[in-house]
């Protein structure tokens, strides 16, 4: 099935711009590939000290909740340090094929270092996969970092087999006072300032990484994208209101 894009939409950003960090929309870009590519020696360490310890463990039991099983097919994208294609590797096994994608150089330099799948440099935008070959996309706490969910959505489905999943991992800003607060402190004070040890840069991302977050479009404007975008069954879950898993499927 082939979905014909409006071209009078209005494109969904996951955030309006945060002038703080850069001037216009169209700046957006050019500095998160800067800011990763500055900081990419540094991010698992960074990751594994904000996840204390439990990133990879997590996404490998989010991956198996989605269905990824041995033998399957699984693109990764925005695979950054490449903790959810490490997870994919152990799960699909010898006969199974994993391959990331990532914008920023910097982190596909760093990426090697933990798997054996094949890395590209690539937007999500303009996925450099033929269509309909892979049985599941992934993607990692990356979604509030694209310029469009429809463009982008349309690509993951476009990608996919028929009958194939994707499956996006990504922090929801919480709803409740206490948990907002909370976990603004930890994610906005806290890892900022420990991720100082790495340099004022790795500060700065930690920075930005809760500034999206609080400013991230709500969850239902993520799921109706998806569904305008040709996905079917639909879902949100998560073990707590900071994390979500959205999960979609591809129609046979």
């Amino acid at each position: 099935m082939e979905l014909k894009m409006d071209p009078k939409r209005t494109p969904v950003s996951p955030h309006p711009p945060l002038p703080q960090y850069y001037e216009k929309a169209k700046d957006r870009r050019s500095f998160v590939d800067r800011i990763f590519d500055d900081t990419a020696v540094h991010y698992d360490w960074i990751n594994n000290v904000m996840s204390l310890g439990s990133g990879v463990a997590y996404r490998r039991d989010a991956l198996l909740r989605a269905g990824v099983e041995s033998g399957m097919r699984v693109l990764d994208v925005c695979s950054g340090s490449c903790q959810v294609a490490r997870a994919a590797e152990e799960i699909v096994g010898e006969e199974g094929w994993v391959s990331g994608l990532d914008a920023s150089m910097g982190m596909l330099f760093e990426g090697r270092k933990f798997v054996s799948a094949p890395l590209t440099q690539a937007f999500v935008e303009n996925l450099p996969i033929a269509d309909g070959v892979v049985d599941a996309v992934t993607m990692g706490y990356a979604l509030r970092h694209v310029s469009d969910l429809e463009t982008t959505f349309r690509e993951y489905f476009r990608v996919l087999k028929p009958g194939g999943r994707l499956l996006i991992l990504e922090f929801t800003k919480p709803s409740s006072r206490l948990m907002f607060h909370t976990s603004r402190f930890y994610l906005r004070r806290v890892v900022p300032m420990v991720a100082r040890l790495k340099g004022r840069k790795a500060k700065t991302l930690m920075e930005y990484f809760w500034d999206t977050i609080e400013n991230c479009v709500p969850p239902e404007t993520i799921l109706e994208a998806l569904v305008a975008s040709g996905f079917e069954n639909v879902s949100r879950s998560g073990q707590n209101q900071l994390f979500s898993e959205y999960l979609a499927f591809k129609g046979e």
